[in-house]
């Protein structure tokens, strides 16, 4: 990522109506902006959800992206999350399939080194859940290719809150 281009975070609160996600994700792919990951969920507040999006851009593409959320009538709220100390977290799921009993065992000795549960498990393929971050899936994913014939990954966006302390995600 040269010239400026980075990781971006953006945290919204929006009104929990039908169309919002669209209207939304209408407004990246309408600018050809990427959307590295979008999450939404409701909040405490049933009538407001929360969504967590991550793109890579420059300083100037990303205020603009800002600039447009913020005019939308239907986002409550936009906080960049780019430069904040943030609790950040995305589930992995990886079945590994066709595995030998001694790939069983690596894969065991993965999901605790990684402290990831194993929540299905059968004859010749096993189930692991991560939740971690993006960057550890990033290198569990890896690491599961290099080892594995046969593997399947799901994985959803980050979601991320403000932390109460001064750590990083």
């Amino acid at each position: 990522m040269s010239n400026g281009m980075k990781k971006r975070w953006i945290s919204l609160y929006v009104e929990n109506q039908v169309g919002v996600l669209s209207k939304i994700s209408g407004l990246f792919s309408g600018k050809s902006y990427n959307l590295d990951s979008l999450t939404v969920g409701t909040t405490e507040d049933p009538t407001v959800s929360r969504m967590t999006i991550a793109t890579v851009s420059d300083d100037e593409t990303f205020e603009q992206i800002k600039k447009q959320l913020n005019r939308m009538v239907e986002v409550i709220k936009v906080i960049d999350f780019t430069d904040v100390f943030v609790r950040m977290k995305e589930i992995l799921y990886v079945k590994v399939k066709n595995c030998s009993p001694e790939g069983k065992v690596e894969a065991f000795q993965i999901a605790e080194t990684f402290k990831a549960k194993v929540i299905d498990y059968g004859r010749d393929s096993l189930l692991l859940e991560f939740v971690q971050t993006a960057t550890k899936n990033d290198a569990v994913i890896k690491l599961m290719k290099e080892e594995f014939r046969s593997i399947e990954v799901v994985r959803g966006g980050s979601v991320g809150i403000e932390s109460i302390s001064m750590m990083e995600r």
